[in-house]
C-alpha cells in the first residue's frame, strides 16, 4: 500500500522545513548545554571543596557552582544554535534552495562571528 498515514494540506511538504527544525534545534542545545554545564558545575563544585566537611556551606557551594555553569553552558549553545538557525533560515530564503550549501554557509557564518568576539 502506498497510501499515506497523515493528511497534509494541499501542497504542504511531507518533511520540515529548516525554520521549523531551528525551534528544535535552539531548545536540544540549551538543553544539553544546561547538561552538560550542571555536570561540569558539580565536577568543579566537588573539586573545590574537597577540603571542606560535608556541611549547609558545602552543599551551598556545589548548588551554586552547578547552577552557574548550566547557566552558562545553556546560554552559550542557546545562542550559538539561535545565530546557527537564524543564519540557515536567511541563506535558504535567500538563495531559494534547500541543500548541504546552507549548512556549511551557515555554520560557517556563525563561526565566524562568534570568533570575531575575540573569545577563545
Amino acid at each position: 500500500q502506498d497510501t499515506d498515514e497523515f493528511i497534509l494540506p494541499t501542497g504542504a511538504n511531507k518533511t520540515r522545513g529548516r525554520f521549523e527544525l531551528a525551534f528544535f534545534t535552539i531548545g536540544g542545545c540549551c538543553m544539553a548545554g544546561a547538561t552538560f554545564g550542571a555536570l561540569n558545575g558539580l565536577r568543579l563544585g566537588l573539586k573545590e571543596t574537597q577540603n571542606m566537611p560535608w556541611s549547609k556551606p558545602r552543599n551551598v557551594q556545589i548548588l551554586n557552582m552547578v547552577t552557574r555553569q548550566g547557566a552558562l553552558w545553556a546560554n552559550t549553545l542557546g545562542s550559538l544554535a539561535l545565530l546557527y538557525s537564524a543564519f540557515g533560515v536567511i541563506i535558504e530564503k535567500t538563495r531559494g534552495a534547500e541543500d548541504d550549501l546552507n549548512t556549511i554557509a551557515a555554520g560557517t557564518l556563525t563561526g565566524m562571528l562568534y570568533k570575531s568576539t575575540g573569545r577563545v
